[in-house]
């Protein structure tokens, strides 16, 4: 790893951060494994949690094809919170102290305020994501299908929405891309040092900017994870939100001094 730190940090006296390989990631997932399998139950209690909220989710919008596909993407969204309890046992386990369920809760009520504020801002997005893809159903698609398996091979794979798909990708993946930057490691950094969220949302724009490479890498694990996730109707999410819960917390630890 090359521990040099941008200028621009000092200059404006930000936290430092670290350029990563590219195939740094791996070793975050690596070491996240590690800390989910020291506090199995707390971790997994988390992923059980978050899987049965997402089953009941996905069942209430399985009947709204543009609910469903907006509820999915918007998981990518509100993910970074919905893992603060995870960051806070890696960050007890770091620190040799308990890590149980209850120490995790205990950890968030002290870091409510600056959690608050990021709920915030990612309800926001959440909502502004769901019109917007409302829109964008109403703008470019006029099928009438009758269940969901039909609606997806109806729009996304039989060609005849091409311009529907490409709107949607674009516009989700720019919002995604937003949020990616910004709360990469600002939750972390806001539950483990007494920073203001600004500085947290700055110094993650700062992480991915300097490591494109990495976050890229990154960013492209935790799609390919989280969709297995939803492939397995959430089950495999038990394991899998921990898992990358844990993990961003190590990305943090890596890229910020």
């Amino acid at each position: 790893m090359d521990k040099s730190f941008h200028p621009l940090d000092q200059h404006f006296n930000m936290p430092q951060v670290r350029h990563v390989e590219a195939s740094r990631p791996f070793r975050w997932l690596a070491m996240g494994m590690s800390d989910m399998r020291d506090n199995l139950v707390a971790s997994l209690s988390y992923g059980l949690f978050f899987a049965v909220l997402g089953y009941l989710i996905l069942a209430y919008a399985a009947d709204m094809p543009y609910l469903f596909t907006a509820a999915v993407s918007g998981f990518f969204l509100v993910g970074p919170l919905a893992a603060a309890g995870l960051y806070e046992i890696s960050r007890r386990h770091d620190a040799g102290r308990p890590a149980s369920f209850a120490d995790s809760l205990s950890g968030l009520r002290e870091h409510s305020d600056g959690l608050a504020y990021f709920g915030v801002f990612l309800a926001i997005a959440l909502i502004g994501w769901e019109r917007i893809s409302a829109i964008l159903f109403a703008l470019f698609y006029q099928g009438n299908v009758p269940d969901l398996a039909n609606f997806y091979s109806d729009v996304f794979l039989s060609g005849d929405y091409l311009h529907f798909v490409v709107a949607y990708m674009v516009v989700g993946g720019i919002l995604a891309a937003i949020v990616f930057s910004l709360m990469a490691v600002a939750i972390p950094m806001v539950m483990d040092r007494k920073t203001d969220n600004i500085t947290a949302a700055m110094t993650s724009m700062r992480a991915v900017g300097v490591n494109l490479g990495a976050m890229a890498v990154w960013a492209a694990m935790i799609v390919v994870l989280v969709g297995i996730g939803f492939a397995t109707m959430m089950i495999g999410m038990v394991v899998l939100l921990p898992l990358l819960g844990h993990a961003t917390w190590h990305a943090y630890k890596d890229l910020v001094d």
